[in-house]
């Protein structure tokens, strides 16, 4: 009859202006981020659904078993009173890219206790969600590389200033037809003096000409990789370093006696 459709459409409309009024739906969050150099500066990244509102945007960081928050952002600017005494003057938002979506997280001076699960959450006019973060931190630097000659032949060095947690180091050799090249290289690590990082040196001895050398430190959390080319005219290196995503167990585990006794030489020898 009319009057059963007058009501259901009554309720329909009822619902409506009630899901209007009262009901927000899930925007969708997304959070990534790179391992953390210790000292350095480092980007927790969290990206939304943008809203044109930007006064009605509002994020917060927070870090699990940490009391306080590590950063909040609404209205526009920063809010820090709630803020953990751990993040203070570390902190800062992308202000002006808040309203394109982007809530990503800057960390100044990186510390090692710094690493932990992160969660962003984020409320606009159309929604709320969140996401949360695994960030680990360390140590890494690129590796310098030169050429030491004496009485008994040359020797390639690859030394890198600091890492953490301590890096397995190995080398390859090969000749320009790509044969593999027997070598016998020895590393050591000397703790630097803050007490974290260590020094990587790391010797490889009788090099030849016409052959290429690859020098490559690695540990859960980055990889760098220096591959030198000998001739009898010059020496030319490529370096790069990259970040990676392992279980870190799976390598601090293997390399005890670098965290045990860092002093010790460790040798290497390959054939």
């Amino acid at each position: 009859s009319m009057t059963t459709v007058i009501v259901i459409l009554a309720a329909v409309i009822a619902l409506i202006i009630g899901f209007g009024v009262s009901g927000k739906h899930s925007i969708s969050v997304t959070a990534l981020t790179s391992p953390g150099n210790i000292g350095h500066r480092s980007i927790l990244g969290c990206t939304f659904e943008p809203d044109i509102q930007m006064d009605s945007i509002a994020i917060q960081w927070a870090k699990e078993g940490v009391a306080g928050l590590v950063h909040e952002f609404k209205g526009g600017r920063d809010h820090l009173q709630e803020q953990d005494p751990s993040f203070q003057g570390r902190t800062a938002m992308f202000a002006e890219q808040v309203i394109g979506g982007n809530a990503s997280l800057e960390l100044r001076d990186v510390q090692l206790s710094d690493a932990g699960t992160y969660k962003c959450s984020v409320t606009t006019a159309r929604g709320s969600g969140a996401a949360a973060l695994r960030y680990r931190t360390g140590a890494f630097s690129i590796p310098q590389v030169q050429v030491e000659s004496s009485s008994r032949g040359d020797t390639l060095q690859c030394k890198a200033p600091r890492w953490f947690p301590c890096p397995a180091v190995r080398w390859a050799a090969y000749g320009d037809t790509g044969e593999q090249l027997p070598h016998a290289a020895d590393t050591s690590y000397e703790l630097n003096p803050e007490n974290i990082t260590v020094k990587v040196v790391s010797l490889l001895h009788n090099i030849t000409a016409n052959a290429t050398y690859t020098c490559v430190i690695e540990n859960s959390i980055a990889k760098a990789m220096v591959n030198i080319r000998v001739t009898d005219f010059s020496v030319t290196k490529v370096t790069n370093l990259q970040l990676v995503s392992r279980n870190a167990e799976s390598v601090s585990s293997s390399f005890p006696a670098c965290q045990c006794m860092l002093l010790f030489p460790l040798y290497l020898l390959s054939i």
